[in-house]
Protein backbone atom coordinates (compact mmCIF):
# COMPACT_ATOMS: atom_id res chain seq x y z
CA UNK A 1 0.00 0.00 0.00
CA UNK A 2 1.90 3.23 -0.97
CA UNK A 3 2.38 6.08 1.67
CA UNK A 4 1.23 9.28 1.50
CA UNK A 5 3.09 12.70 1.88
CA UNK A 6 -0.10 14.69 2.97
CA UNK A 7 0.22 15.76 6.67
CA UNK A 8 -2.72 15.79 8.85
CA UNK A 9 -4.44 19.32 9.92
CA UNK A 10 -5.50 19.70 13.07
CA UNK A 11 -9.04 21.61 13.22
CA UNK A 12 -10.21 23.30 16.77
CA UNK A 13 -13.93 23.45 16.98
CA UNK A 14 -13.89 27.06 16.30
CA UNK A 15 -11.36 27.09 13.36
CA UNK A 16 -14.33 28.55 11.16
CA UNK A 17 -15.04 25.71 7.75
CA UNK A 18 -14.12 22.95 7.83
CA UNK A 19 -11.01 22.09 5.19
CA UNK A 20 -12.03 20.63 1.68
CA UNK A 21 -11.99 16.74 1.51
CA UNK A 22 -8.62 15.81 -0.01
CA UNK A 23 -9.55 13.81 -2.80
CA UNK A 24 -6.45 13.18 -4.02
CA UNK A 25 -5.31 11.39 -0.95
CA UNK A 26 -8.12 9.33 -1.21
CA UNK A 27 -7.26 8.03 -4.30
CA UNK A 28 -3.96 7.33 -3.97
CA UNK A 29 -5.52 5.31 -0.71
CA UNK A 30 -7.77 3.59 -2.71
CA UNK A 31 -7.60 3.37 -6.00
CA UNK A 32 -3.86 2.12 -6.59
CA UNK A 33 -3.73 -0.65 -3.65
CA UNK A 34 -7.19 -1.93 -5.29
CA UNK A 35 -5.78 -1.72 -8.84
CA UNK A 36 -2.50 -3.79 -7.20
CA UNK A 37 -4.88 -6.27 -5.38
CA UNK A 38 -6.53 -6.84 -9.13
CA UNK A 39 -3.12 -7.23 -10.81
CA UNK A 40 -2.06 -9.49 -8.18
CA UNK A 41 -5.74 -11.44 -8.41
CA UNK A 42 -5.25 -12.59 -11.68
CA UNK A 43 -1.64 -13.59 -11.80
CA UNK A 44 -2.60 -15.77 -8.44
CA UNK A 45 -5.93 -17.33 -9.72
CA UNK A 46 -5.90 -16.96 -13.23
CA UNK A 47 -2.79 -17.84 -14.15
CA UNK A 48 -2.08 -20.03 -11.13
CA UNK A 49 0.51 -18.16 -9.08
CA UNK A 50 -1.39 -19.45 -6.14
CA UNK A 51 -0.14 -23.13 -6.85
CA UNK A 52 2.99 -22.37 -8.33
CA UNK A 53 4.27 -20.99 -5.11
CA UNK A 54 2.25 -23.34 -3.04
CA UNK A 55 3.84 -26.49 -5.23
CA UNK A 56 7.29 -24.98 -4.55
CA UNK A 57 6.85 -24.56 -0.82
CA UNK A 58 5.61 -28.51 -0.73
CA UNK A 59 8.80 -29.54 -2.59
CA UNK A 60 10.71 -27.72 -0.44
CA UNK A 61 9.42 -29.56 2.77
CA UNK A 62 9.94 -32.48 1.07
CA UNK A 63 6.65 -32.89 -0.44
CA UNK A 64 5.14 -32.75 2.97
CA UNK A 65 3.95 -29.80 5.57
CA UNK A 66 6.72 -30.60 7.55
CA UNK A 67 6.72 -26.95 9.02
CA UNK A 68 2.74 -27.42 9.92
CA UNK A 69 3.62 -28.27 13.58
CA UNK A 70 7.09 -26.79 13.69
CA UNK A 71 7.75 -24.42 16.98
CA UNK A 72 8.69 -21.60 15.36
CA UNK A 73 5.63 -21.60 12.76
CA UNK A 74 2.98 -23.04 14.84
CA UNK A 75 4.10 -22.54 18.47
CA UNK A 76 6.10 -18.74 18.00
CA UNK A 77 4.24 -17.15 15.24
CA UNK A 78 0.98 -18.46 15.28
CA UNK A 79 0.02 -19.48 19.00
CA UNK A 80 2.36 -16.70 20.39
CA UNK A 81 1.78 -14.07 17.77
CA UNK A 82 -2.13 -14.58 18.53
CA UNK A 83 -1.51 -13.92 21.96
CA UNK A 84 0.77 -10.94 21.74
CA UNK A 85 -1.60 -9.25 19.42
CA UNK A 86 -4.54 -10.01 21.58
CA UNK A 87 -2.37 -8.52 24.25
CA UNK A 88 -1.46 -5.66 22.56
CA UNK A 89 -5.00 -4.69 21.29
CA UNK A 90 -6.23 -4.80 25.06
CA UNK A 91 -2.82 -2.47 25.70
CA UNK A 92 -4.63 0.05 23.16
CA UNK A 93 -8.17 -0.36 24.46
CA UNK A 94 -7.11 0.50 28.10
CA UNK A 95 -5.43 3.60 26.59
CA UNK A 96 -8.93 4.66 24.89
CA UNK A 97 -10.73 4.08 28.01
CA UNK A 98 -8.19 5.81 30.07
CA UNK A 99 -8.48 8.95 27.67
CA UNK A 100 -12.02 9.35 28.17
CA UNK A 101 -12.00 9.86 31.81
CA UNK A 102 -8.51 11.72 32.11
CA UNK A 103 -9.13 15.57 30.79
CA UNK A 104 -5.24 15.91 29.99
CA UNK A 105 -5.59 13.13 27.78
CA UNK A 106 -8.80 14.04 25.73
CA UNK A 107 -7.03 15.39 22.50
CA UNK A 108 -5.94 11.40 21.85
CA UNK A 109 -9.77 9.83 22.78
CA UNK A 110 -10.91 9.91 19.27
CA UNK A 111 -7.14 8.64 17.73
CA UNK A 112 -7.31 5.62 20.11
CA UNK A 113 -10.68 5.23 19.82
CA UNK A 114 -10.52 4.53 15.98
CA UNK A 115 -7.44 2.82 16.45
CA UNK A 116 -9.19 0.45 18.97
CA UNK A 117 -12.32 -0.16 16.85
CA UNK A 118 -10.63 -0.65 13.43
CA UNK A 119 -7.77 -3.06 14.22
CA UNK A 120 -11.35 -5.23 15.89
CA UNK A 121 -13.56 -4.80 12.72
CA UNK A 122 -11.07 -5.68 10.14
CA UNK A 123 -10.23 -8.98 12.11
CA UNK A 124 -14.22 -9.80 12.80
CA UNK A 125 -14.79 -9.13 9.30
CA UNK A 126 -12.22 -11.64 8.11
CA UNK A 127 -13.74 -14.06 10.21
CA UNK A 128 -17.10 -13.67 9.04
CA UNK A 129 -15.87 -13.97 5.27
CA UNK A 130 -14.27 -16.86 6.39
CA UNK A 131 -17.38 -18.40 7.71
CA UNK A 132 -19.01 -18.16 3.94
CA UNK A 133 -16.42 -17.73 2.15
CA UNK A 134 -16.26 -22.08 1.47
CA UNK A 135 -12.97 -21.81 0.07
CA UNK A 136 -10.04 -24.96 0.88
CA UNK A 137 -6.83 -24.28 2.72
CA UNK A 138 -3.73 -26.10 0.60
CA UNK A 139 -3.26 -28.79 3.19
CA UNK A 140 -7.00 -30.05 2.64
CA UNK A 141 -6.38 -30.82 -1.32
CA UNK A 142 -5.37 -33.54 -2.68
CA UNK A 143 -2.18 -32.09 -4.86
CA UNK A 144 -0.74 -31.10 -1.19
CA UNK A 145 -1.89 -34.60 0.68
CA UNK A 146 -5.03 -33.93 1.21
CA UNK A 147 -8.00 -35.52 0.56
CA UNK A 148 -10.08 -32.29 -1.31
CA UNK A 149 -9.90 -32.00 -5.05
CA UNK A 150 -9.52 -28.63 -6.41
CA UNK A 151 -12.09 -26.50 -6.99
CA UNK A 152 -11.71 -22.74 -8.81
CA UNK A 153 -12.75 -19.73 -7.21
CA UNK A 154 -16.94 -20.21 -8.47
CA UNK A 155 -16.89 -23.58 -8.83
CA UNK A 156 -19.70 -25.64 -7.47
CA UNK A 157 -18.85 -28.20 -4.31
CA UNK A 158 -19.37 -31.62 -5.26
CA UNK A 159 -21.53 -33.07 -2.59
CA UNK A 160 -19.90 -34.70 0.34
CA UNK A 161 -16.64 -32.26 0.23
CA UNK A 162 -16.77 -30.46 3.25
CA UNK A 163 -17.05 -26.63 3.18
CA UNK A 164 -13.55 -24.67 3.10
CA UNK A 165 -13.01 -21.83 5.99
CA UNK A 166 -9.43 -21.09 4.27
CA UNK A 167 -10.07 -17.36 2.70
CA UNK A 168 -9.07 -14.85 4.09
CA UNK A 169 -6.14 -15.24 5.83
CA UNK A 170 -7.32 -15.35 9.58
CA UNK A 171 -4.39 -15.61 11.23
CA UNK A 172 -3.08 -13.11 8.79
CA UNK A 173 -5.50 -10.28 9.61
CA UNK A 174 -4.10 -10.06 13.07
CA UNK A 175 -1.30 -8.21 11.96
CA UNK A 176 -2.25 -6.86 8.96
CA UNK A 177 -5.11 -4.73 11.03
CA UNK A 178 -2.60 -2.92 12.44
CA UNK A 179 -2.10 -0.90 9.30
CA UNK A 180 -4.41 1.07 10.61
CA UNK A 181 -1.32 2.96 12.57
CA UNK A 182 -0.58 4.00 9.84
CA UNK A 183 -3.87 6.66 9.39
CA UNK A 184 -3.49 6.61 14.01
CA UNK A 185 0.18 8.22 12.98
CA UNK A 186 -1.09 10.31 10.16
CA UNK A 187 -3.42 12.24 12.15
CA UNK A 188 -1.26 12.36 15.09
CA UNK A 189 2.75 12.06 14.74
CA UNK A 190 2.72 12.41 10.92
CA UNK A 191 6.76 11.43 10.70
CA UNK A 192 5.45 8.29 12.18
CA UNK A 193 3.21 7.20 9.40
CA UNK A 194 5.32 5.16 7.31
CA UNK A 195 7.02 3.33 10.82
CA UNK A 196 3.25 2.28 11.77
CA UNK A 197 3.04 1.38 8.21
CA UNK A 198 5.66 -1.02 8.14
CA UNK A 199 4.97 -2.23 11.62
CA UNK A 200 1.23 -3.39 10.51
CA UNK A 201 2.89 -4.79 7.26
CA UNK A 202 5.74 -6.49 9.24
CA UNK A 203 3.47 -8.00 11.59
CA UNK A 204 1.06 -9.60 8.56
CA UNK A 205 4.03 -10.48 6.81
CA UNK A 206 5.39 -12.78 9.39
CA UNK A 207 2.29 -14.38 10.27
CA UNK A 208 0.94 -15.06 6.51
CA UNK A 209 4.32 -16.42 5.38
CA UNK A 210 4.00 -19.10 8.48
CA UNK A 211 0.87 -19.80 7.58
CA UNK A 212 1.79 -20.67 3.80
CA UNK A 213 4.79 -22.64 5.08
CA UNK A 214 2.29 -24.40 7.08
CA UNK A 215 0.46 -25.45 4.20
CA UNK A 216 -2.50 -23.33 6.11
CA UNK A 217 -3.07 -20.29 2.79
CA UNK A 218 -2.18 -19.52 -0.28
CA UNK A 219 -0.63 -16.46 -1.11
CA UNK A 220 -4.47 -14.63 -2.20
CA UNK A 221 -5.62 -15.64 0.84
CA UNK A 222 -3.09 -13.04 2.51
CA UNK A 223 -3.19 -10.72 0.25
CA UNK A 224 -7.22 -10.31 0.06
CA UNK A 225 -6.78 -9.69 4.43
CA UNK A 226 -4.14 -7.03 3.85
CA UNK A 227 -6.87 -5.38 1.14
CA UNK A 228 -9.61 -5.94 3.77
CA UNK A 229 -7.46 -4.45 6.93
CA UNK A 230 -6.60 -1.66 4.74
CA UNK A 231 -9.87 -0.66 3.93
CA UNK A 232 -11.67 -0.75 7.09
CA UNK A 233 -8.46 1.31 8.59
CA UNK A 234 -9.22 4.16 5.43
CA UNK A 235 -13.28 3.71 5.85
CA UNK A 236 -12.12 4.59 9.81
CA UNK A 237 -10.10 7.18 8.92
CA UNK A 238 -12.53 9.42 6.56
CA UNK A 239 -15.20 9.04 9.28
CA UNK A 240 -13.30 9.56 12.33
CA UNK A 241 -9.93 11.22 11.92
CA UNK A 242 -10.07 13.11 8.69
CA UNK A 243 -9.97 17.08 9.22
CA UNK A 244 -12.61 17.90 6.31
CA UNK A 245 -15.58 15.75 9.16
CA UNK A 246 -13.77 17.03 12.46
CA UNK A 247 -15.19 19.88 14.36
CA UNK A 248 -14.08 18.43 17.90
CA UNK A 249 -10.66 19.16 19.71
CA UNK A 250 -7.86 18.72 17.22
CA UNK A 251 -5.41 15.69 17.17
CA UNK A 252 -1.92 15.42 19.02
CA UNK A 253 0.05 16.94 16.30
CA UNK A 254 4.12 17.13 16.57
CA UNK A 255 5.56 20.27 16.29
CA UNK A 256 6.86 21.57 13.27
Amino acid sequence: MPPADHPATPLAPDAGPAPALDRAFYRRMLVRPLLALAAASVVLWTFGGDRWLADRLYAWEGHAWTLKSHPLTAAVLHDAGKHATTALWLAVAAAWLTATIRPRLSPWRRPLAYLTLTTLVATLLVSWIKSWSDVDCPWDLLRYGGERPWLGLFAARPGGVPRGVCFPAGHASAGYAWVATYFFAHATRPRWRRAGLAAGLGLGLAFGVAQQLRGAHFLSHDLWTLAICWLVALAGYALTLDPARRRDAPPVVEAR
